[in-house]
C-alpha cells in the first residue's frame, strides 16, 4: 500500500477510513508505525477529501492574501482577544525568538464568544472574501475525520484497540488550523519562513501547494518533503512522542521557500483535549532507541494538561498576545 517518494513513504490510508478488512488496517498500521519510528513524517493517501473542497479552500486563500495591508488587518489577532484567532503579517510570528517570513491566520473550532477558555472561541472571517468561512469550516470538518482515522492507525500500530484515542484523548480534541503564505525568499537567503521547530500536540496533516519548500529533519539528516498532488503531510508532535516514551519520536522540521513564487501551506493540527493530562502509555516502555530530541527537552518532565502545554507553548510565538490571553 506504500510507495516511494523520496525518504518518505506514501501510506494509503483508505482501510481506515472506510470499511477495510482487519488484514488491511493491520497492514497500514505496520507502515505507519516503520514511518513513525523512522522519520515521524510521511504522506497520507487514500484519505477521501474532495479535490473540490482544496480547490475552493485554496482558492480564498489567496485571494485573502492579496488583499491590501490594511483590509487584512482588520481581522487582525489582537482583536481575537483570548480565541488567539486572526491574521498577522509577515514577522509577526517568532520560531525560536527569530521572526518568521510568513503571514497568515488562525483558526479553529468555532465556539462561543463567551467561552472562558483560551484559544476557543469565534474566527474572525474577512467579509471581503465571503467565500473563505464555508471552505474553512468545511475543512475543519472533513480534516477531523481524517485525522481520527490515522489515529486509530497509530494506535493499532501501538498494540492498542483502534479507537483508543477516539474514546479517551480525543474524544473532544484541540482543533487548530493555520494557512499560511510565504513570499518568495531570494535564492541566497539565508532566512527561514519558519524556522526549526517540533510541533506540539498529537498529529499534523498539512497540505501544501506545488512550490515546496518543506524540510524534515530525519536520523539521515535535512531531506526534502516536496509536494504529491492527492495527498496530506502527516508528522507526529510532541504529545505523540511524551506518550509513547520516545518510541515515536517528534520531528524537527522548517520551511524556505526558494521558488520564486508565493507558496502557501494549510497545517491542521489535531491535539489532545484541551484539559487532558497526558500521561506515558502505561503499555509503552520508556525510549528504546534512536535519536535524541533536537532541543534537548524532556517531555517527561511536563506535568498538568495539554492546554497547559500548549499555553506555554504558543504564547512564544506571539509574546504581545501572552497577557491577554493568559492572565
Amino acid at each position: 500500500m506504500s510507495s516511494a517518494s523520496g525518504p518518505l513513504p506514501v501510506i494509503d490510508v483508505s482501510p481506515l477510513v472506510g470499511p477495510g478488512s482487519p488484514g488491511e488496517r493491520t497492514a497500514v498500521a505496520r507502515e505507519i508505525e516503520a514511518a513513525c519510528r523512522d522519520s515521524g513524517f510521511f504522506y497520507v493517501s487514500g484519505h477521501g477529501v474532495p479535490a473540490e473542497l482544496v480547490t475552493r479552500l485554496d482558492g480564498a486563500a489567496r485571494r485573502f492574501f492579496r488583499l491590501p495591508p490594511q483590509r487584512k488587518m482588520e481581522i487582525s489577532m489582537d482583536r481575537g482577544g483570548r480565541a488567539w484567532r486572526g491574521f498577522f503579517p509577515v514577522g509577526g510570528e517568532l520560531t525560536s525568538g527569530r521572526p518568521d517570513l510568513k503571514e497568515g491566520i488562525y483558526f479553529g473550532v468555532e465556539g462561543a464568544v463567551d467561552d472562558p477558555r483560551p484559544l476557543h472561541g469565534p474566527n474572525l472571517f474577512p467579509s471581503q472574501v465571503p467565500e473563505l468561512r464555508p471552505a474553512v469550516l468545511a475543512y475543519l470538518d472533513a480534516l477531523t475525520e481524517v485525522a481520527q482515522s490515522v489515529m486509530r492507525g497509530i494506535a493499532l500500530s501501538l498494540g492498542l484497540e483502534e479507537d483508543y484515542f477516539a474514546s479517551g484523548y480525543t474524544a473532544a480534541p484541540t482543533i487548530l488550523f493555520r494557512i499560511f503564505h510565504y513570499p518568495p525568499s531570494p535564492p541566497d537567503s539565508t532566512d527561514w519562513g519558519v524556522g526549526e521547530h517540533t510541533d506540539y500536540g498529537l498529529l499534523t496533516l498539512l497540505l501544501q501547494d506545488d512550490n515546496g519548500g518543506l524540510q524534515v529533519h530525519t536520523s539521515r539528516g535535512w531531506m526534502e518533503a516536496p509536494p504529491i498532488p492527492g495527498t496530506f503531510v502527516c508528522n507526529i508532535g510532541d504529545m505523540l512522542d511524551r506518550l509513547t516514551g520516545g518510541h515515536y519520536r517528534s520531528t524537527p522540521h522548517r520551511v524556505r521557500n526558494l521558488s520564486g513564487r508565493d507558496r502557501l501551506s494549510f497545517p491542521f493540527f489535531f491535539d489532545p483535549g484541551w484539559d487532558r493530562e497526558v500521561p506515558p502509555l502505561p503499555s509503552r516502555p520508556q525510549r528504546d532507541g534512536g535519536r535524541p530530541r533536537w532541543d534537548g527537552q524532556d517531555l517527561r518532565a511536563f506535568t498538568g494538561t495539554y492546554g497547559d502545554y500548549l499555553l506555554g507553548k504558543v504564547s512564544k510565538v506571539f509574546p504581545q498576545l501572552r497577557a491577554e490571553v493568559i492572565d
